[in-house]
């Protein structure tokens, strides 16, 4: 059948989120010419763009959370003062009903209010990301999108601005850009609301601007800090805190405009001169002149293009697709290119797709919680129409969307993932995936469609002698072949 299985099952489990099942063909397709397989996605750079009617921009939204917050604080208000109303009315009660008894409360629960327009943002934002790598035909893009998303991560726990704007930053700030300069990402990222918020560059001040001057409140170095520890240049690269100062410096007066929208569109990337300290500032080694937002623009491409930065974008690309130990021949290789083609995403992608030591690294990855839960859907042929099941089940696996612990992300190694407490989890999952699909699918089937002649004799004598299908089905969810990238 296959020309190359095992091949096939590289291309679609460590460059994709497995086989689709149903009619779809992708095993055969991608045991054909499994690396042609894999970037043919790079050919269509579109597709990593998700525009819906459903969706709003930024700012839009912004203005949409700031009516909320107007709405609940009036209604804070208004129940305040009822309860304050209440009390006093209690207390001028006559004393002829003084020890009769309360009235009896009835057991009619409270109806569940509505979803807000924060919960309801977060949910269509998931639901569309989560159907558009459901239905990719490999899910090489979608990867790339996960991993940038994760590597300029923000979280919804931050507050409710990273709640509302979490997917409209991964559309805005990073689909364009994937296959495009990592510079010109870079630049949309830190400029992005969601990012600004997140870091809290919003209440950044120079000390001598102006803003400064009149007591406002100091330097925060939370975004200059992670720019260059975690989106740029990694620790060990050469920088100082002296640097970190500076770039902080540079990048006073980088802020959103609020609900007035004095400056700007409210929720707006907009530059506050009254914030920005003023004249030139020397980082890593050269002098940036004071010429507004320009300033950081310049200091930020510098960045971008620094040998460190190549090789650090490298080594997280090497070890998010093929082992937690990167090769360092292959890192060397996209490091390279990375410098050779100004930061082309989409050379240095070709680059990985290209290169031998992709394809022959043994598949010892786990796949992360959305990783399996996908490739789980995809295997069922399920296009979701609510993402309640997959956001419950990243919540209990432990990758909560758009919601890591800090500003480096999700882990991307095996020790995050394939924990034994982890794993008793993933079970969980795939043995109530298995109770809701009962005998409809035949599990030996299904293995063939996920990685037909790869398949190990181990995995599939597993298979055979479970007791039920729902059983089996459960077992191929957590055999070698579905979980190991």
């Amino acid at each position: 059948m296959a020309r190359d299985p095992q091949a096939a099952l590289v291309a679609l489990n460590r460059f994709g989120f497995g086989a689709r099942g149903g009619a779809s063909g992708d095993f055969i397709n991608a045991a054909s010419d499994p690396r042609g397989f894999v970037a043919a996605e790079l050919q269509r750079p579109a597709a990593a763009l998700i525009e819906s009617p459903a969706l709003q921009s930024t700012s839009v939204l912004a203005s949409e959370l700031f009516d909320f917050q107007l709405e609940q604080k009036a209604k804070r208000e208004a129940d305040a003062k009822a309860a304050a109303a209440k009390t006093a009315m209690a207390s001028q009660e006559p004393a002829a009903m003084m020890g009769k008894a309360a009235p009896t409360p009835t057991n009619v629960r409270p109806p569940k209010p509505a979803p807000n327009v924060i919960q309801r943002t977060f949910r269509a934002e998931a639901l569309a990301r989560i159907q558009r790598a459901s239905i990719a035909e490999c899910g090489f893009l979608e990867r790339l999108v996960t991993f940038w998303s994760n590597h300029f991560c923000v979280s919804v726990s931050k507050g409710q601005p990273a709640r509302i704007w979490a997917g409209a930053f991964e559309r805005e700030a990073i689909r364009p850009h994937v296959l495009g300069h990592f510079a010109d990402m870079l630049k949309a990222v830190e400029q992005h609301p969601a990012m600004l918020f997140f870091l809290d560059n919003q209440q950044s001040i120079g000390p001598n601007s102006r803003a400064g001057q009149r007591g406002k409140r100091g330097l925060n170095e939370n975004l200059a800090r992670e720019i260059m520890e975690l989106h740029t240049l990694g620790v060990g690269s050469g920088y100082t805190q002296a640097d970190v100062v500076a770039l902080a410096k540079i990048l006073t007066g980088w802020t959103y405009a609020g609900r007035q929208g004095r400056l700007g569109e409210a929720g707006s990337f907009i530059f506050n001169v009254n914030a920005h300290e003023p004249g030139t500032i020397v980082l890593l080694g050269k002098s940036y002149p004071d010429n507004n937002v320009a300033q950081g623009e310049a200091a930020l491409a510098d960045i971008a293009r620094r040998p460190a930065t190549a090789t650090f974008i490298a080594t997280k690309l090497v070890r998010h697709f093929v082992a937690d130990d990167p090769p360092p021949a292959l890192v060397t290789h996209l490091a390279d290119v990375f410098r050779k083609t100004d930061g082309d995403l989409r050379a240095v992608s070709h680059a990985l797709v290209g290169a031998d030591d992709a394809w022959r690294a043994p598949m010892t990855k786990m796949r992360s919680p959305y990783e399996f839960l996908i490739a789980t859907g995809r295997l069922m042929a399920q296009i979701p129409e609510d993402p309640g099941r997959y956001l419950y089940g990243l919540n209990v696996l432990g990758q909560p969307l758009w919601t890591p612990a800090g500003p480096n992300g999700f882990a991307d190694t095996n020790a995050a993932w394939a924990a034994p407490e982890g794993m008793k989890l993933r079970l969980d999952i795939a043995a109530q995936v298995a109770s809701r699909i009962g005998d409809n699918r035949d599990p030996r089937e299904m293995l063939d469609l996920i990685a037909a002649d790869a398949a190990s004799s181990d995995t599939r004598q597993t298979i055979a002698r479970a007791e039920t299908r729902q059983q089996a089905f459960a077992l191929l969810l957590m055999s070698p072949e579905f979980q190991r990238r």
